[in-house]
């Protein structure tokens, strides 16, 4: 991000919203400079700008940051997770431990297994990788040749969590099975320092539990 893009950027996550005189003054530009970068912005995504009612003469507008510019800024969902389930797993026996990782994996699922009922294999599993891809995924597929498929992730959605936590990979591919309507066998995996995660897919039905080795006996 551009230096004075970025000052913008932290100016408004600070106050919530800003006038074009606001941010003149903060960032000591011109009215036409701070337009030009509010216009480049805007242009991409990340503030949208509002009428201020009852201003009198030329429209005034206010700026504010989108959802996609709040996820330029660092979260720490990695941490939260990993302390989530630390707790859990001190908290709750093996088994029920493995069984509400489960539920995470069909929670995340859920809201989109509507959309791939009906599908031929071939579809769904395309269809999966599109939901994977939605969620920032770097994913391909392709056939084994026989009537599965070999699905490879490039990039993790839970790296972090997945690097302390066996248990994660073990949700992961319970959920890569859940939404391609498959079998799913995790192979290897970018947590244990593969260069991506193997998932061999072959018909049958998804498995609805994290197995008690998670995946870290398969790592590769």
């Amino acid at each position: 991000m551009q230096v004075t893009r970025q000052q913008i950027l932290d100016f408004l996550r600070q106050c919530g919203e800003g006038s074009v005189r606001d941010l003149g003054a903060h960032l000591d530009l011109t009215a036409t400079g701070v337009r030009q970068h509010l216009a480049i912005l805007e242009r991409e995504g990340f503030v949208v700008s509002r009428e201020i009612r009852g201003h009198v003469g030329r429209p005034a507008l206010t700026y504010r940051l989108t959802a996609t510019a709040e996820g330029l800024y660092p979260k720490s969902y990695g941490e939260l997770a990993s302390a989530l389930l630390e707790s859990a797993r001190a908290a709750l026996p093996e088994d029920a431990y493995l069984r509400v990782v489960a539920g995470a994996a069909e929670s995340l699922a859920a809201p989109h297994l509507p959309m791939l009922a009906g599908l031929s294999a071939t579809d769904r599993v395309e269809a999966a990788c599109g939901v994977l891809r939605s969620q920032d995924v770097v994913v391909t597929c392709e056939s084994d040749g026989n009537d599965g498929f070999v699905l490879v992730e490039r990039t993790c959605p839970f790296r972090d969590a997945a690097s302390t936590h066996d248990t994660v990979c073990g949700m992961h591919e319970a959920l890569v099975g859940r939404l391609a309507g498959m079998k799913a066998t995790l192979i290897s995996t970018l947590a244990a320092g593969a260069d991506r995660c193997v998932y061999h897919l072959v018909p049958g039905t998804a498995s609805a539990a994290v197995p008690a080795t998670a995946g870290g006996e398969r790592r590769a």
